[in-house]
């Protein structure tokens, strides 16, 4: 059953080290006091101090409790640990706000057949910054990089009706206020309607 939705539900993705996750940061501080806007966070099954996000850190048998209860209306599996989405995204689509969820580009299909008036937001970087940043951040190998730019070219052929693209090769300092912006779009959009 599809929810009713008000709101607007931006559901961003890109590659590992294309700076998803230091946008969103960034974001979420930016507009804090924006009443209209909310970042979902991920039930994940890794623990609370394993870095990256702010996430709600769930055992395996804490997943199952809540997927039996159908309380992830979105929940996908990556990297050997699975993701989901609480319900409560839901009461905040129905109160018509703006609600950004980290997600995940392989389940964008299912994602957006649970909410198809989703809009994806994909965040795109070119494949030498993509290079640079996953060697600065010294967490792979050679071969790991190679294969994660390989996994990062999928993106580029990303096809959906609603795709946003946010291109960011520049430094946060000089994307993350273009980032915020397009959110707030996105909140105008709403108070016009």
């Amino acid at each position: 059953m599809v929810p009713e939705m008000s709101g607007v539900l931006l559901y961003v993705i890109g590659p590992s080290g294309s700076g998803k996750d230091s946008l969103m940061l960034h974001a979420r501080h930016a507009l804090e006091q924006d009443s209209s806007v909310v970042f979902a966070h991920r039930y994940i099954t890794r623990p609370h101090d394993a870095g990256g996000e702010n996430h709600v850190a769930l055992s395996e048998a804490e997943f199952d409790s809540r997927m039996a209860r159908k309380l992830f209306p979105l929940h996908w599996h990556s990297h050997g640990m699975r993701y989901g989405i609480g319900c409560e995204i839901n009461q905040w689509l129905a109160k018509g706000l703006v609600v950004i969820v980290n997600g995940s580009r392989a389940y964008l299909q299912q994602a957006s057949k649970n909410y198809p008036e989703l809009i994806p937001l994909l965040i795109e970087v070119s494949a030498d910054v993509l290079r640079g940043r996953l060697q600065s951040r010294g967490r792979e190998t050679d071969s790991e990089i190679e294969a994660r730019l390989m996994r990062a070219e999928e993106f580029t052929a990303l096809q959906h009706p609603r795709l946003l693209r946010f291109h960011n090769d520049a430094p946060l300092e000089e994307t993350g206020h273009a980032f915020v912006e397009l959110i707030r779009s996105k909140t105008r959009v709403m108070q016009c309607s």
